[in-house]
């Protein structure tokens, strides 16, 4: 395992989170009250993406960096998809303005799907890449942290009656989510050019 990715991971995913609170404060609203518990979220998620990556690339380059990140994206709309298919509205985006708070009850009634997705989600990722249980465990824990820290809100899409005209809403969630993949993809490249840039053009896949 190159140790330097979970160096890197780490630094891009605390910056990440950075940015994110930046984006969130500009077009959203201030969350700098809880930036310190974002970074460390940000360095967590950032340390086990980077982790599960040295254990899964056998041979590193810049375009299997990006399909793995993109990976994770896509299933995390998947999820936000699988919630609208499987729940029913039981709440409204105006309830979840006027409480102004962290919605725990739909969490909490979503965490079923969400622990059986995270768990369709690791299998996924696994036989895309892994090679031995001990790789479906790192994929199982990155996914678990991902989800716990990135995807609540997403499993709860479901369960919200959204109208059309608030939909923004779930397109300023998901496009959160891409920018903070997207910084932290990013980062993580430029600190890691050199091992990606001196292997050999930019054939080698995962497996």
């Amino acid at each position: 395992m190159n140790k330097q990715y979970l160096r890197s991971g780490t630094i891009a995913g605390v910056t990440s989170a950075f940015v994110f609170a930046i984006i969130h404060d500009i077009f959203i609203s201030d969350i700098w009250f809880s930036l310190a518990l974002m970074l460390v979220a940000g360095a967590v998620c950032g340390l086990c993406v980077g982790w599960s990556y040295a254990l899964l690339a056998v041979n590193p380059s810049l375009g299997s960096w990006l399909r793995y990140n993109l990976l994770y994206v896509a299933l995390f709309v998947l999820l936000g998809v699988t919630s609208v298919l499987i729940f029913e509205p039981v709440t409204t985006v105006a309830a979840l303005i006027a409480a102004n708070a962290p919605p725990d009850d739909l969490i909490r009634q979503a965490l079923p799907i969400t622990a059986a997705f995270t768990l369709v989600m690791a299998a996924v990722i696994s036989l895309l890449y892994g090679r031995s249980w001990s790789h479906f465990g790192a994929i199982l824990l990155t996914c678990t942290v991902l989800v716990l820290l990135l995807g609540l809100n997403v499993s709860t899409i479901g369960l919200v009656d959204i109208p059309r005209s608030s939909f923004y809403l779930v397109m300023e969630l998901f496009g959160l989510i891409v920018a903070l993949n997207a910084v932290y993809a990013a980062l993580f490249m430029a600190l890691e050019r050199k091992h990606f840039y001196n292997r050999s053009g930019d054939k080698p896949e995962l497996r």
